[in-house]
C-alpha cells in the first residue's frame, strides 16, 4: 500500500525492486506553495536508463506481460483502477503539494487517473484488426502489435494525468514501459507505479526512472533499446527527442503546447462564454497545453467583454495549494520569471490583476492572474506560449478576420469558437488549424475519450481514446494464399 513507500525514501522502480541511482545521487523536491524542500527523488544517470530498457526488454521478451491475453491486461488495469480510487485521497495530497494546484484541482487529476486506467482497461481487448478484401484465393489481415518497449518522458503540470494518458494507454496495447517523470514533479507517478506493483503487474513491464531531462531523460529518448518515444514538454525538448528517434529509426508522438484561442463573435452568449474563457486560463495556474490564452473578440462586443473578463480577473485570488482558491503557484521559481518576463517586457498596462493571497508564504511561486488587451497579433504576449495565469485580448472584424488571428501563430492544438451561428460554427471549425475545436464550450471535462493532439509547433501524433492505442502499436499484413 502507499503507506509503505515514504516520499523521503524515492527511489527508482526497476524490474519490481526499488533501487537508489547508480551513482547514489539525488535531486530535492520543492513544495511551489512555499518553496521549499520536503523529499529527494533519485538523480539517475544514463546507466540506471540502460537498466530499466534492459529489464523492461527482457520483460517483453522472455517474460509473462507479452503473453498475457489482452482481457488480462485489461483487468489488471482495471483493478489498479480501483486501487487508486481506494487511495484517492493520499495521491490528491500528494499531487497538490508537488504540483501547488489547489487541492480541488488536484483530487480531480486522481479522478482521472482513475478514469484512464478504467477506460484502457476496457478497451485492452477491442483493439481490432481487418480483414482486407484481396485476390481470388487470398485472405489477408492486417493485425495490431505492441511495439515492444515504448519510453515515456512526461512533464509536470499534469503528472498523475499523464500517467493514465500515455502509460497506461500503452500498457493495454500490450507494451512494457520505462517511465521518466519530470523532475519537478515525480511524485505521484512513482506512487502509480507502486500501486501497479501491488495489484500484479509482471516485474518489468513498468519501471519508472526519475532524474534531469538533460541527462535521463535525454537518455531514455537516445537508448537503442526503445521501440516507440511518447514526449509531451516543450517545443524546444520535442526537436531534441525527435532527432534522438529518428538516430534509431523509430517513431514518436510529441504534444508540445500551443497558443490556443477562444473566438468569440458578437452573436455569442456572453454570459456563458466569459466565465469559460477565465477557467480556460487558470486551470493549474495556466501551465496547460491547452489553456485558452488568446481571447479574440468581435469589435462591435469588444469593449463590454473585455470589462466583463476585467471584473472576474480581478477578484480571483491565488494562494496555497492546500487552502484551494482559485489557482495555486506555478511549478517553480525558474517558471515564475519565466512568466513574469513576459509581462514585464511587454510595455503593455494590464487591464485587471488578481490578487495574492494574505496567507501565500514568501517563498513561494505566485503570479496573479492578468488580463492584457487589446494587444496587437504580433506581440509576444499574442504569440508564445508563457505557460501562466495570463490572458491576452485581440479584437477582430469579421468571420474571415477572426480565422485569420486564430491560425497566425506557430501552434495548432486546441481552439474555442463561441457563436449562436449553426453555418459559421461548422466553417470556422473546418477552418481552423489544431487538433481539436470546442463549440460553444471550452474543454470538455478531461476528455479521455476524445483524441487529443496539434499541428505545427505543437506537435504530431494523438492521445487519449482509441486513436491513443493506435498509437502504441503497429500494423503487420498477413497474406494467405489457401488456393
Amino acid at each position: 500500500m502507499i503507506a509503505d513507500l515514504h516520499i523521503s525514501d524515492q527511489q527508482n522502480l526497476i524490474g519490481g525492486n526499488w533501487k537508489p541511482a547508480r551513482d547514489g545521487h539525488t535531486i530535492p523536491v520543492f513544495c511551489p506553495s512555499d518553496g521549499k524542500p520536503f523529499c529527494l527523488l533519485a538523480a539517475s544517470s544514463a546507466a540506471d536508463i540502460d537498466a530499466a530498457v534492459t529489464t523492461a526488454r527482457l520483460e517483453f521478451a522472455e517474460g509473462s506481460w507479452s503473453k498475457l491475453t489482452a482481457t488480462a491486461r485489461g483487468r489488471l488495469l482495471t483493478n489498479l483502477a480501483n486501487e487508486i480510487s481506494r487511495n484517492h485521497d493520499r495521491l490528491a495530497e500528494i499531487e497538490a503539494k508537488d504540483t501547488g494546484k489547489p487541492i480541488s484541482q488536484a483530487h480531480a487529476d486522481i479522478d482521472a487517473a482513475t478514469r484512464y486506467c478504467e477506460f484502457y482497461g476496457g478497451a485492452a481487448d477491442k483493439l481490432h484488426g481487418e480483414v482486407i478484401p484481396y485476390l481470388d484465393g487470398y485472405q489477408v489481415q492486417a493485425i495490431r502489435e505492441p511495439f515492444g518497449v515504448t519510453g515515456h518522458i512526461i512533464p509536470w503540470n499534469y503528472p498523475a494525468q499523464m500517467f493514465g494518458r500515455s502509460v497506461v494507454a500503452s500498457l493495454a496495447a500490450g507494451n512494457c514501459i520505462v517511465l521518466k517523470p519530470a523532475e519537478d514533479a515525480s511524485l505521484t507517478p512513482l506512487l502509480l507505479a507502486q500501486l501497479a506493483m501491488d495489484v500484479g503487474f509482471p516485474d518489468g513491464a513498468l519501471n519508472v526512472v526519475t532524474g534531469t531531462g538533460e541527462t535521463a531523460g535525454a537518455a531514455l529518448a537516445a537508448h537503442p533499446g526503445i521501440d516507440f518515444i511518447s514526449f509531451t514538454g516543450s517545443p524546444e525538448t520535442g526537436v531534441h527527442v525527435q532527432a534522438a528517434a529518428a538516430q534509431n529509426h523509430i517513431g514518436c508522438t510529441l504534444e508540445l503546447g500551443g497558443k490556443s484561442p477562444q473566438i468569440l463573435f458578437e452573436d455569442a452568449d456572453i454570459e456563458a462564454a466569459v466565465p469559460a474563457i477565465i477557467r480556460g486560463i487558470i486551470q493549474n495556474g495556466g501551465q496547460t497545453c491547452s489553456a485558452g490564452s488568446r481571447a479574440l473578440i468581435q469589435t462591435s462586443v469588444f469593449d463590454t467583454v473585455l470589462e466583463k473578463l476585467a471584473a472576474q480577473i480581478a477578484c480571483l485570488t491565488v494562494g496555497p495549494h492546500h487552502e484551494d482558491l482559485d489557482l495555486g503557484p506555478l511549478i517553480s521559481q525558474r517558471q515564475k520569471r519565466r512568466v513574469e518576463t513576459y509581462m514585464t517586457q511587454s510595455g503593455i498596462t494590464p487591464v485587471a490583476i488578481g490578487c495574492i493571497s494574505e496567507t501565500a508564504p514568501a517563498g513561494g511561486h505566485y503570479v496573479a492572474p492578468t488580463l492584457y488587451g487589446p494587444i496587437e497579433p504580433d506581440l509576444p504576449l499574442a504569440q508564445e506560449e508563457i505557460f501562466g495565469p495570463v490572458l491576452s485580448c485581440l479584437r477582430f472584424t469579421d468571420e474571415e478576420d477572426a480565422i485569420r488571428l486564430a491560425n497566425a501563430t506557430n501552434y495548432g492544438l486546441v481552439a474555442g469558437v463561441w457563436t449562436a451561428d449553426g453555418g459559421r460554427q461548422m466553417r470556422m471549425a473546418k477552418s481552423l488549424r489544431c487538433g481539436q475545436v470546442f463549440i460553444n464550450c471550452f474543454g470538455a471535462g478531461v476528455g479521455i475519450e476524445l483524441p487529443f493532439g496539434g499541428r505545427g509547433k505543437s506537435g504530431h501524433g494523438r492521445e487519449k481514446g482509441f486513436e491513443s492505442l493506435r498509437e502504441f502499436t503497429q500494423l503487420k499484413t498477413i497474406v494467405q494464399h489457401h488456393g
